[in-house]
């Protein structure tokens, strides 16, 4: 099963067994069978739509639970 979780002040970490990530135009990403990934959510990475850490050195703030 793909797991989504939302890291307080930081990325989405996606893991799980075969990963598919697209683009706007459906073409995939390289994942290279990656068990997990991490996803940007501050928008300040150099790296999108992968977390570089930004978050940390920008001081992005958010926090999500469930309802």
């Amino acid at each position: 099963m793909t797991e989504i979780a939302i890291t307080d002040n930081g990325p989405l970490r996606v893991t799980g067994p075969d990963i598919v990530l697209k683009d706007a135009s459906g073409k995939a990403y390289n994942l290279a069978g990656r068990p997990g990934i991490a996803l940007c959510r501050c928008g300040q990475s150099a790296n999108k739509p992968f977390c570089d850490g930004s978050h940390a050195r920008t001081g992005f703030q958010s926090r999500c639970v469930a309802s």
